[in-house]
């Protein structure tokens, strides 16, 4: 494998869309060991990389993705790449179930409709910040949930499943623009209006900070209502890091927008994802 097709399926990138899973870890209650290590290696080793290598064959970015600072060329091996770890991911989801296997094919084609040419819902701003957000969100939790319980779709409809499902999506719509936040050049130069280049840098800024709101004060009601207060508080706690780290590049930004890079967005995403990996594996133990 060429060094630039490794460096495409970013997979330490997978650390950011940890939370979802161990969010659905930890609110299980009889967790199914063999299918929350096949699901956990299925995602963030395959599905994900599948998707990061999919999207950047068809990108061809030459400044600074997601993960990449400065990405190189991409090859056909790195499509042939994708697709192999996508058919990897199916084999072995069916050690898990054939729900779980329908639920990843669903998510690799929503995930190549993204940045596939003739679909490409990236230049679309609204649909493409929704599929983003529906489907790293609430999809893919309902999808590690079914796995880790070893049950099926028809059992998780109960209100304690579905609202962090909801929440987690409502965080992703909210912290999504924000990982767009300095590809605007690179996005206008392939004729791609995200949800971010709509609303500007500042407006992400202000839109991030009111959706991260919301999901925050709906993750302290699930948490108080069906834990505990103190898990609540804790919860609001965990995250004071990334309300600092927050306002103090907004106030930088609002200075110069040139300042709205992608070390402070990668900083960002690092700090959100510790916290809330850090705070789910502690609900999960304890």
């Amino acid at each position: 494998m060429k060094k630039s097709t490794l460096l495409h399926l970013r997979i330490p990138f997978s650390f950011f869309l940890l939370p979802v899973f161990l969010l659905a870890v930890a609110i299980s209650t009889e967790a199914h060991t063999q299918n929350l290590v096949l699901a956990f290696l299925t995602l963030h080793f395959l599905v994900y990389p599948a998707s990061n290598g999919y999207n950047s064959y068809f990108d061809k970015d030459t400044g600074s993705i997601g993960g990449l600072k400065h990405p190189p060329q991409v090859s056909k091996e790195l499509y042939w790449t994708s697709l192999l770890l996508d058919f990897v991911a199916l084999c072995l989801g069916m050690f898990i179930s054939l729900e779980f296997t329908v639920m990843i094919f669903i998510y690799g084609v929503i995930s190549k409709a993204y940045s596939h040419p003739s679909v490409r819902l990236k230049k679309y701003p609204v649909l493409g910040w929704l599929a983003a957000g529906l489907f790293q969100g609430y999809f893919t939790f309902l999808l590690s949930f079914i796995a880790i319980n070893n049950i099926s779709i028809s059992e998780v409809w109960n209100w304690s499943i579905q609202l962090p499902g909801v929440l987690s999506t409502l965080l992703l719509l909210g912290s999504y623009p924000m990982t767009q936040i300095y590809q605007h050049e690179e996005d206008t130069r392939r004729g791609d209006v995200t949800i971010s280049k709509k609303l500007g840098i500042l407006g992400t800024f202000h839109f991030t900070a009111i959706t991260f709101l919301l999901s925050s004060s709906g993750f302290f009601y699930f948490f108080t209502e069906y834990y505990t207060l103190i898990k609540g508080v804790l919860f609001l706690s965990s995250m004071l890091p990334v309300l600092v780290y927050f306002t103090w590049w907004y106030l930088q930004v609002r200075q110069d927008e040139q300042k709205a890079d992608f070390t402070s967005t990668m900083r960002l995403n690092f700090v959100s994802a510790t916290m809330l990996n850090g705070y789910f594996i502690y609900l999960w133990i304890s």
